[in-house]
């Protein structure tokens, strides 16, 4: 029985991995993305891909700073015909990025920074939003 368990566990567990795409995403709707997730947008054939994050040089929460500083936003867009295509976001501007005909914009990047607590690349989650 203990064995049943630990199987299933594992099973469940690697199924919630962080390359395990989200359910399909409609166009002009926010899209909450973990590091190496990917969610396909639909009516828009396409796939989005949240990278990573680097360069988070955001002003701490629990600071004074005289700039808010600028988190880099790294997704990946690979349409259904054609090739991948990288592109940067900023949290310091937040202006979106042109795919074609569509606009990608990131909403949100959680969680905020505070100065005692470091953030781990995993625990970071970026909320985008595809709209034509």
């Amino acid at each position: 029985m203990r064995l049943l368990a630990l199987v299933l566990s594992l099973v469940v567990m690697a199924a919630c991995g962080s390359d395990s795409p989200t359910a399909p995403a409609p166009i002009n709707q926010n899209v909450t993305l973990a590091p190496g997730q990917a969610a396909a947008i639909e009516g828009a054939s396409l796939s989005l891909r949240f990278e990573n994050v680097t360069g988070d040089s955001r002003c701490p929460a629990d600071a004074i700073c005289i700039t808010g500083g600028d988190a880099l936003v790294h997704i990946a867009v690979t349409p259904a015909a054609g090739a991948r295509r990288d592109y940067t976001l900023h949290t310091g501007d937040m202006r979106p990025v042109k795919h074609e005909d569509l606009t990608i914009a990131l909403v949100e990047l959680t969680p905020y920074p505070f100065s005692a607590r470091p953030i781990q690349p995993s625990d970071y989650r970026a909320t985008l939003r595809v709209s034509r």
